[in-house]
């Protein structure tokens, strides 16, 4: 989900760890924080300087957040776009009960790889008349089903 608004209590932040970024190569600090309110709790991924923004039993509103997947578990995710204040809201109880940053869920099936395209797939279709038709529109004889197109040469004869 995206463009979430959510305003929640910051219950625990791991230490942080050090990880490389398969795009670039580069070394970030990341750390969990675990928030939640009265329906329950999640995680919150923070990344580099947004570790020190946070402190435990404080609480804060992010805006435009989003939920993805994590090694099948749900995390709310602050992103690029998504806009984290304090807020002056009271939270007094969070429900520990209910974590659903616990809960791993199956992810969807990745698309499979069909593998290179030759010339033939791109956009030719044989009609009901044995043609072979483009997208453009253009027609020119396929040769009949019973003979060998190895034998004709580049003219076109036999």
């Amino acid at each position: 989900m995206r463009g979430l608004t959510v305003i929640f209590k910051v219950v625990s932040i791991t230490e942080p760890h050090e990880v490389t970024s398969r795009d670039d190569g580069a070394t970030h600090r990341v750390a969990d924080a675990k928030v939640g309110d009265s329906s329950g709790t999640v995680i919150i991924p923070l990344w580099d300087d947004s570790i020190g923004r946070f402190q435990v039993g404080s609480v804060y509103k992010l805006e435009n957040g989003y939920t993805k997947l994590f090694m099948n578990n749900i995390r709310l995710n602050i992103g690029r776009d998504g806009v984290v204040n304090p807020s002056d809201d009271k939270i007094p109880e969070v429900n520990m009960e209910q974590d659903v940053s616990s809960v791993a869920y199956p992810q969807r099936p990745r698309r499979r790889y069909r593998g290179q395209r030759t010339e033939r797939d791109r956009g030719y279709r044989a009609d009901s008349r044995g043609e072979e038709k483009s997208d453009s529109g253009q027609r020119g004889k396929s040769p009949p089903a019973d003979q060998d197109d190895s034998d004709i040469d580049d003219e076109g004869e036999q």
